[in-house]
């Protein structure tokens, strides 16, 4: 099955500015006697669809797309309950209200037949992606000549929002992505990753990190921080207030964070095993010895908590118990459930990567990006074709979108091996399955209490897959797990600070049930679960000692001030 790239998709919308043919063709009405021509594709598949459920299917169609047509004769405007069209234009014009309303209700058809496909379940589930991405190109409002917002645009402006917009795509054209904010609001070092500190150690996979005090004392044990490798690290630390390093600081803890190095060709023949002795432990016995301490709160965003509860588990099997306690922010350690991604992992894909990248190569940032945008397509790509392209307006800026675009590569051996043994065969939750730095891994003997959060919405690690963590952890002893549930998605929930009074978390002492009577025995609490997180903290970071009058020791001297090289280095 072909994944789907929205960068490939805005190319082929550009051809479809002057050319609606396969919109029409994809969209027409379907009857009886005219199968739609996704029936033929299915076929190609080896999937189908039973006949019966196919009549019942077009005979509905036909029933829905009658009435459609009888307001339409009457001059009965279509109710439009979806916030593509929510603009007066498109109710103020009868032509562009049906053409709304056609649009909605073949696409509920077309997803209705996906839905109904006698398959495989993984097929179906990629049938159900490369329809809704289909559907989801194919708006009106992806395209000037249906698109009555952006031809009112044109006309109050005397055709200079179309100027604004070609000169907008042509840019993006250049730069080889969408714009999804105001890049030049943001600088990194200056108001986003402006925390202050001092870089202390760097290697070819990382800089450390540690941060300056805010308070006149800390806990002894510090906390350090291991950010997912797929993203620079400054997602934990945007602006002032929505920093969860500064607020981690605040809170009185000595913070160390890895910034992950943007690999280039020299890190080409980089490893999995690499990223775990060389980047994660590197990074643990560097906090332990500039803090003097032997315990540390260890903590994990995203493929950060898998790469620190991988390296905890080489540790352990090595006889070394460093984490006083874990924290694991939107982690897979199971991968039985991979939510929406799981379209884009099968034998076929993975050999694909494995025989181009697997021995030397790199992972493109933009191919990471880009899949990853195609998961809310309407959101991150069709959106701002409308709004940048057809429109002509420019994306405001927003921290969060300008770290989103900041795109990292991956050394292809490492990516290769993360896949096929974590989403492909899902080897990591199993004891002594994976031999990982010369030691059969067990994450069961992690000997530390955790704390994990999921986000509920989350379509990226689903929150049922982050509370499956709970079975793998201390799973002699899972009074020691905690688990959090918060709202929106995978970042959105993870970053919500407390003084902006957003949001809501659940919680539920009783972490030896399922996910499901979890959730229907939790309690639901307005505002941030980062409070809950901070008394964790407090719990596990020992006594109050005086804050460190400088970074380092006199092994680990300043390098240069935080947030270092590492993370100005953008993805070519």
């Amino acid at each position: 099955m072909k994944t789907y790239d929205p960068q490939a998709m805005y190319s082929e919308w550009m051809s479809q500015l002057v050319n609606q043919n396969k919109w029409q063709e994809w969209m027409k009405p379907v009857t009886p006697m005219a199968e739609p021509p996704m029936l033929d594709a299915l076929k190609e598949l080896g999937a189908q669809i039973d006949p019966a459920t196919m009549t019942r299917l077009q005979n509905e169609y036909m029933q829905e797309f009658g009435k459609l047509w009888q307001d339409f004769a009457v001059s009965k405007l279509p109710a439009l309950n979806d916030r593509r069209f929510s603009s007066p234009d498109w109710h103020n014009h009868a032509m562009h209200a049906y053409s709304a309303a056609s649009y909605l209700l073949n696409a509920r058809f077309l997803m209705a037949m996906a839905e109904a496909v006698q398959a495989p379940e993984k097929t179906k589930q990629k049938i159900s992606f490369a329809v809704q991405q289909m559907i989801d190109a194919m708006s009106p409002a992806n395209f000037l000549v249906t698109n009555p917002e952006a031809q009112s645009k044109l006309i109050e402006s005397k055709g200079e929002s179309l100027a604004k917009g070609i000169a907008q795509m042509l840019a993006d054209m250049h730069k080889g992505r969408i714009s999804q904010t105001d890049e030049s609001a943001f600088e990194v070092g200056k108001n986003v990753a402006a925390s202050e500190g001092t870089v202390v150690y760097e290697n070819r996979l990382f800089q450390l990190i540690q941060y300056t005090p805010l308070t006149k004392t800390v806990h002894q044990r510090p906390l350090l921080m291991i950010p997912p490798c797929i993203n620079k690290f400054y997602i934990l630390d945007l602006q002032p207030e929505n920093s969860v390093v500064r607020y981690a600081i605040e809170q009185g803890h000595t913070v160390f964070l890895v910034s992950w190095a943007n690999p280039d060709e020299e890190m080409a023949e980089v490893t999995w095993d690499d990223y775990i002795e060389d980047g994660a432990i590197k990074a643990i016995h560097l906090a332990q010895e500039i803090s003097k301490q032997d315990k540390i709160n260890a903590f994990g965003f995203c493929v950060g908590g898998t790469i620190i509860s991988t390296a905890l588990a080489v540790l352990a099997a090595r006889g070394e118990h460093p984490a006083s306690s874990l924290t694991l922010l939107t982690t897979l350690l199971d991968f039985s459930d991979t939510g929406v991604l799981d379209v884009f992992v099968d034998e076929m894909q993975v050999a694909m990567r494995e025989q181009t990248i697997g021995r030397k190569g790199l992972l493109p940032g933009r191919d990471l990006a880009s899949t990853f945008s195609s998961l809310r397509a309407n959101d991150l790509v069709w959106n701002y074709v409308q709004s940048n392209y057809l429109k002509g307006q420019s994306p405001p800026p927003f921290d969060l979108l300008y770290w989103n675009a900041d795109s990292t590569n991956l050394p292809g051996p490492m990516f290769c091996w993360y896949l096929r043994n974590t989403y492909l065969e899902n080897k990591l939750k199993q004891p002594g399955e994976l031999t990982v730095a010369g030691n059969k891994i067990d994450l069961g003997e992690i000997d530390a209490p955790v704390f994990i959060y999921g986000s509920r919405e989350d379509h990226i690690v689903p929150w049922q897959a982050a509370f499956a963590s709970l079975a793998v952890l201390n799973p002699q002893s899972k009074k020691r797990n905690r688990f959090v549930l918060g709202a929106s998605g995978h970042i959105a929930g993870v970053v919500n600070p407390p003084a902006k009074k957003k949001r809501s978390y659940w919680k539920n002492a009783q972490t030896e049930l399922d996910a499901q009577s979890w959730l229907d025995g939790a309690q639901e609490h307005p505002g941030s679960w980062w409070p809950e997180w901070a008394a964790f903290l407090s719990e596990h970071g020992g006594k109050m000692v005086k804050s460190p009058l400088k970074p380092g020791n006199s092994n680990r001297s300043a390098i240069e001030p935080a947030p270092g090289r590492y993370v100005k280095i953008r993805a070519a």
